[in-house]
């Protein structure tokens, strides 16, 4: 529960951004950032994030190639791709299918797939992670998900669809932002941001304890680590 400082705060941060709340509650401000807002401002920090991550995200990656199907094809299904961040990091031959909510990323999604033309697409869905239901179950070797678990409606809906897609023996692959320490300032100020922050960032949710719902979820076997990137 955010303490009396916190909310006091929280009050100060929603009155500076007064203009964006006035312009939801006008119904105008969703579709503006969805379409322009989010796209864009994505495209600009995700270079800075891209360069921090970069390690992190080669070594989670990097058995990739050991989930090949019998056929020795890998077919890779990504929940959120925005605009192809990862591509960069998937086996050449890998056959991709890219899922987003948000139709949004056609510019860099494009840049990007010119860039990693080491890799098949096989193609794009405008879906939910909570509702894949045009992937058959069963018929992927991994799914990937980062930076999404944040925004989606419901963590364990999108898990059980994550486990429905996956052939037996396939995996999963995440890296997602989360509820800091809860002594720390951190965890403060993301107890201040928070309702500001998700209706400007289109829905992110700054303090999900999603290593819970990844716990509660029925994978045969669980890496988690923790991270400060």
């Amino acid at each position: 529960e955010a303490t009396a400082s916190a909310l006091l705060l929280r009050a100060g941060l929603a009155l500076l951004a007064w203009p964006v709340y006035l312009l939801s509650f006008l119904g105008i401000w969703e579709p503006f950032c969805r379409k322009v807002f989010f796209p864009f401002f994505l495209e600009k920090i995700s270079g800075a994030h891209d360069k921090k991550s970069k390690k992190y995200k080669q070594e989670l990656f990097r058995n990739l190639p050991d989930f090949r199907g019998p056929s020795g094809e890998l077919r890779l299904l990504e929940i959120g791709t925005g605009s192809g961040a990862n591509f960069q990091f998937y086996p050449a031959g890998c056959k991709v299918t890219c899922t987003d909510i948000n139709p949004n990323f056609q510019e860099g999604l494009s840049r990007n797939m010119k860039k990693n033309q080491h890799l098949h697409y096989e193609q794009f869905l405008v879906a939910a992670g909570e509702d894949l239901r045009q992937v058959p179950s069963g018929s992927v070797d991994a799914v990937v998900c980062t930076l999404v678990l944040c925004s989606v409606q419901s963590v364990s809906s999108t898990l059980r669809e994550v486990l429905r897609v996956l052939r037996p023996g396939g995996a999963f692959y995440f890296l997602e932002h989360v509820a800091a320490e809860h002594s720390s300032w951190t965890y403060f100020w993301q107890q201040v941001c928070y309702p500001t922050w998700k209706l400007v960032f289109a829905g992110c949710c700054l303090t999900r304890e999603l290593w819970k719902n990844l716990e509660e979820a029925k994978f045969s076997e669980l890496k988690i680590q923790h991270i400060s990137v």
